[in-house]
């Protein structure tokens, strides 16, 4: 690692930290100021007042023991075991050959595949659910964006941010539509015909915001790149990997990490229609990684060539962020202790009911987004806000379709712009992007994916979207 790279990353942390531990402090300062209480259709105020100091200096611990401690510790493991897994990977030389191999196949095409991996990821999220499951990939399409001449952003752009926006402009997500629709007592999946050009509309609006980026930060401009400039990046990369990976890795090396890849990737497809499955993710996708890089690695060392002792040094470099993950976890704990979420959701949910049905279906698009700072789950937010929203909406007269619309808007979208979501730490922390560097980047395609999301929640109210 070379002086800069390390500088960077220490800044990376460092900036992470000041700023959750700001929210941290001052969540528990709201603790003695919101009146506590809860809320489950009835408000019931509380007598406490305030978060014990204890528990509020000591939640970042506290966690671990908490209803989600589990989850916590299972996202820590899995960032362990997939940043050595990933360091040893790159250190056989495998992923620059599998990325290189990609990357010349699409030299004269490049935002072709740049709009077909878009789709990809965007689909994983809207029809399947995935989100968290996409984190391991972010490295890798990092490297390929960097073959292709694109800068980090649009690797990430393509990855987490598609499978993200994908998540929101849900067709068939199990953990937000159809749990969410299964509460509202509706019909799952239904209402699908417009959320699917909800779905077109998001994509075009990504690719247009992506296309752009990557033509100005691109190191070949230009959706047609003179030959000689492509054939010089290729010769340039060909070099780097050689220099860079003094071992090459057997074709057998090859087949048995594709075989496996292969293998979790229809796991991860099928995972969120069976419900043992989907509990297990987290778990088999960590193996995969595992058993793929120490198979690759033993074919390409052999027996006595330090494969464990790499795949340490990856796991350590990525422990940093354990300190993040407690952080960002922490936040959520203090409001729980100090019962003051469901305060919050009182006062809001009671302030919506007098408005305009317009502005209230936008008032409860804010409140899912609100909510999600502190609560990641789709599945438990649904669980939260349909006994305040469905009501909510048979009083005001519109669809309850239009309430569940509402509901994936504020869940999704700003899953990629919170740096309380763990996905996003995870995968800034993978690819030692900053969150500063981050939010300046995102913070333009959030502001037209706002304008979107209003425009279609009053398209859906004109045209009576779930009354009939």
């Amino acid at each position: 690692m070379s002086d800069h790279q390390g500088s960077s990353q220490i800044k990376v942390f460092i900036s992470a930290i000041v700023m959750l531990v700001v929210m941290w402090m001052a969540t528990g300062v709201l603790t003695y100021i919101i009146p506590s209480g809860t809320f489950d259709g009835t408000w019931v105020p509380s007598d406490q007042a305030g978060i014990s100091f204890l528990k509020w200096l000591g939640a970042p611990i506290l966690v671990l023991f908490s209803d989600s401690g589990a989850l916590v510790i299972a996202i820590i493991l899995f960032l362990l075991i997939i940043g050595g897994s990933i360091y040893l990977l790159q250190e056989t030389g495998l992923v620059e050959g599998v990325i290189l191999k990609i990357a010349k196949r699409f030299e004269n095409n490049a935002f072709q595949l740049m709009g077909i991996l878009i789709l990809f990821f965007m689909a994983l999220g809207a029809f399947v659910g995935v989100f968290e499951e996409v984190v391991p990939l972010a490295p890798l399409v990092l490297i390929l964006s960097r073959k292709m001449g694109w800068d980090d952003l649009t690797g990430m752009g393509i990855t987490v941010l598609a499978c993200g926006v994908g998540f929101a402009a849900a067709v068939t997500n199990p953990f937000t539509i159809g749990v969410a629709q299964q509460l509202a007592d509706l019909p799952v999946f239904s209402g699908a015909p417009l959320r699917a050009l909800v779905f077109i509309t998001v994509y075009i609006v990504l690719f247009a915001y992506l296309y752009r980026h990557a033509q100005k930060h691109s190191t070949v401009t230009g959706l047609k790149a003179k030959m000689t400039e492509t054939e010089d990046l290729f010769d340039k990369v060909d070099s780097e990997v050689v220099s860079a990976s003094p071992t090459t890795p057997p074709k057998r090396a090859y087949t048995f990490f594709v075989l496996v890849m292969s293998v979790m990737l229809v796991y991860v497809l099928i995972s969120p229609f069976v419900a043992w499955m989907r509990d297990l993710s987290l778990i088999v996708i960590a193996l995969s990684f595992l058993i793929a890089a120490l198979g690759v690695g033993m074919m390409t060392y052999g027996a006595k060539g330090g494969v464990i002792k790499r795949f340490l040094k990856g796991a350590v470099d990525m422990s940093p962020a354990i300190i993040l993950i407690l952080l960002a976890t922490s936040i959520k704990y203090v409001m729980m202790e100090g019962q003051i979420l469901d305060s919050i959701l009182y006062y809001v949910s009671t302030a919506m009911m007098g408005l305009h049905p317009i502005t209230a279906i936008v008032g409860a698009f804010f409140l899912v987004m609100l909510l999600n700072f502190f609560i990641g789950s789709g599945s438990a937010k649904a669980f939260i806000l349909m006994p305040i929203l469905m009501p909510m909406m048979d009083m005001l007269g519109m669809g309850r379709q239009l309430g569940i619309l509402a509901f994936q808007f504020g869940d999704g979208f700003s899953n990629i712009l919170y740096p309380t979501n763990a996905v996003l730490l995870i995968s800034l922390g993978l690819t030692q992007i900053s969150y500063g560097r981050w939010l300046k980047f995102i913070l333009p395609l959030q502001v037209m994916l706002l304008i979107l999301s209003i425009a279609w929640l009053a398209a859906g109210y004109v045209i009576g979207y779930g009354l009939t």
